[in-house]
């Protein structure tokens, strides 16, 4: 079959979707990406798959400027004649089922996570959900990383259940992602947040933690590391010049983007991420298979996967002083129970998460639409 990926953006292809896509062509099957042209994840995805061009604006609330997206879209798939349509997060999930709708071709949605605009109701909430209930109700299936926005969809009657499936995530690729013994250890304790550095993720929480620890913890050396994008498409998004003033006042050690995390990972003893809301957090995930406890708050994805006192700690949400209370439980903890909590979540991971898992239930669904095309 002819299948169409449809990402927001050429990063996220290429580090999130590209096991996807090439798991599907080893099936058989022939993979196009739908992704803006960024110049340079667009240029490595196009030595591997087939892909085309298309125009969107996550930040825009703009009818007009989304209706582009919806043209170009349409323009796309009447050019590729796709098979099936797999979208990812809310733009493509919306804008590509409306443009697939008028071929008749089946769609496979993935709710990734709700995002911004669920996190503090508001107009703009109203017009998504109307949105999506539209265009939910043409998709063959939506994929949900948790339970709680799969209950929130159904309860909202933005989807029917009988369309609904729930997924590990992304899942992980548990021999990219594995413990190691043999590294180098700084003599001081090192947290690390992996996000995209927007305010939703907890940025702030995780500064004003950063500063309580500084001015009243002095037992052991300690260092704090930001790993994301800067500056991205988004209303809430941090640019370059706050970090630059946290990184100038010492608070943190902001170490820009990767496509080589698990270098990064190894060498931190806790993942922290104090997100508003989350679909199925993958950092929290990678950092668990490379056996690191973790700190995230008690919201939707997050608490999805983290064991209090388990495989990690909890704290509540946006609250930077609680968030610094776990920070600093977790540095006094005895290594060994911190150990020990790393193994756990390296065994949920290897038991729930394995990026196996998703393949499957994608190449499944996918054989299921194949079988019924030709019966008809």
């Amino acid at each position: 079959m002819k299948i169409a990926i449809v990402v927001n953006s050429a990063w996220a292809a290429y580090n999130f979707r590209n096991n996807l896509a090439q798991f599907l062509e080893q099936a058989g099957h022939k993979i196009t990406f739908f992704i803006p042209n960024d110049g340079d994840y667009s240029k490595r995805l196009k030595k591997e798959f087939t892909c085309v061009y298309y125009f969107i604006n996550a930040k825009s609330l703009n009818p007009g400027v989304d209706f582009k997206t919806f043209l170009d879209l349409l323009i796309g798939f009447k050019n590729v004649h796709p098979d099936v349509v797999l979208n990812f997060t809310i733009k493509p999930n919306i804008y590509s089922t409306l443009a697939a709708k008028v071929y008749a071709i089946p769609v496979i949605n993935n709710i990734t996570g709700l995002g911004t605009v669920f996190i503090k109701e508001s107009l703009i909430t109203f017009l998504v959900k109307g949105l999506y209930k539209f265009c939910m109700s043409h998709a063959t299936l939506v994929f949900f990383q948790n339970s709680h926005d799969l209950s929130y969809f159904v309860q909202n009657k933005l989807i029917t259940e009988k369309k609904c499936k729930l997924l590990p995530g992304s899942g992980v690729d548990t021999h990219r992602f594995k413990p190691s013994e043999n590294i180098y250890k700084a003599d001081k304790f090192i947290f690390l947040l992996i996000a995209r550095l927007l305010k939703d993720k907890g940025i702030y929480e995780f500064i004003d933690a950063i500063r309580f620890i500084k001015a009243n913890y002095i037992k052991q050396s300690v260092e704090f590391q930001l790993l994301g994008e800067v500056g991205v498409n988004n209303q809430t998004a941090i640019g370059i010049e706050e970090v630059n003033s946290w990184v100038n006042e010492g608070l943190v050690n902001y170490l820009g983007v990767t496509d080589k995390v698990e270098e990064i990972i190894i060498h931190c003893d806790c993942i922290v991420l104090p997100s508003y809301r989350e679909g199925m957090p993958r950092t929290i995930l990678e950092g668990f298979a490379m056996a690191k406890p973790a700190i995230v708050t008690d919201v939707p994805g997050c608490k999805d996967i983290v064991d209090h006192e388990v495989n990690g700690l909890i704290c509540k949400a946006q609250s930077s002083e609680d968030l610094a209370e776990k920070m600093i439980l977790m540095i006094d903890m005895q290594e060994g129970a911190r150990v020990k909590m790393g193994q756990s979540g390296r065994k949920k991971v290897e038991n729930l998460f394995d990026e196996k898992t998703v393949l499957n239930s994608y190449l499944n669904e996918i054989n299921k639409i194949e079988s019924y095309e030709k019966d008809i």
